[in-house]
């Protein structure tokens, strides 16, 4: 079992929240132009695009919101060993949250292809 400083793995928390509240406000403001774009253009082929990227906005949402929750339950199992035993927070360890980082990480590498993916639609149809 690999261990972290917990001062550490409440960092990757807060680092992690910060970065999915960065990732929902891009969707945001991704579905804005997505609704400016089918308001401009009823062409089948341009709706057929909106509806592929309204489908993965919403999976991203999701995976988001899932995020969100592991990363709350990492932060309380924090509390509750620190709540244990506060004395020397600051080197204490506790097993390591990997499959958090590995989804996290995962999440980022699946988002940067589909934002590319509608980059490249919006220059065609905005």
């Amino acid at each position: 079992m690999k261990t972290e400083k917990i001062y550490t793995q409440h960092s990757e928390n807060q680092e992690w929240a910060n970065n999915v509240a960065f990732y929902r406000d891009e969707i945001k403001i991704m579905e804005g132009r997505l609704d400016e774009i089918a308001s401009k253009n009823s062409s089948e082929e341009v709706m057929k695009q909106v509806e592929h990227f309204q489908n993965q906005f919403i999976i991203q949402k999701q995976h988001l919101d899932e995020l969100k929750h592991n990363i709350n339950l990492s932060n309380d199992s924090l509390e509750k060993e620190i709540n244990k035993n506060s004395t020397a927070i600051e080197h204490r360890k506790t097993e390591d949250h990997t499959l958090a980082r590995e989804e996290m990480q995962a999440f980022e590498k699946l988002f940067a292809p589909l934002k590319s993916e509608f980059n490249t639609f919006l220059s065609k149809w905005m």
